[in-house]
C-alpha cells in the first residue's frame, strides 16, 4: 500500500486546511488510518487515529479543532483542520495500518503563521 498526501501550506493563525491521504493498492476493508505530526526538534507524535469500525483518537491539543476522516471508495483520508494555532506547525505524516501492512505518507509541510 502506498500513501500520497497532500494539502498542506501557509496559513494564517486562526485558518483552516485539509490534508488528504490518497491510498493506492489492496487496503482491504479493515484498516486505521492515522495522522501524524513532527515539529522541528520535536519526537513524531499522533495527532489523530480512526480505526475501520469508526472509533477516533484524537490529541489534547487538536481536539475540538482537528476532525479526521475517510472515504472507503475514494481509499482517502482526511484531517480537517480549523482554528490553526502556530504551535500545529509541522510535517504532517498519514499512516495506514492493516492486515500485513504499516504505510506511511512522504509528510506534508504545514505552517501557521502567527
Amino acid at each position: 500500500v502506498q500513501l500520497q498526501a497532500s494539502g498542506g501550506g501557509l496559513v494564517q493563525a486562526g485558518g483552516s486546511l485539509r490534508l488528504s491521504c490518497a491510498a493506492s493498492g489492496s487496503t482491504g476493508s479493515s484498516y486505521t488510518v492515522g495522522w501524524y505530526r513532527q515539529a522541528l526538534g520535536k519526537q513524531r507524535e499522533l495527532v489523530a487515529a480512526l480505526s475501520s469500525g469508526g472509533s477516533t483518537n484524537y490529541a489534547d491539543s487538536v481536539k475540538g479543532r482537528f476532525t479526521i476522516s475517510r472515504d472507503n471508495a475514494e481509499n482517502t483520508a482526511y484531517l480537517q483542520m480549523n482554528s490553526l494555532k502556530p504551535e500545529d506547525t509541522a510535517v504532517y505524516y498519514c499512516n495506514v495500518v492493516g492486515h500485513g501492512f504499516n504505510s506511511w505518507g512522504q509528510g506534508t509541510q504545514v505552517t501557521v503563521s502567527s
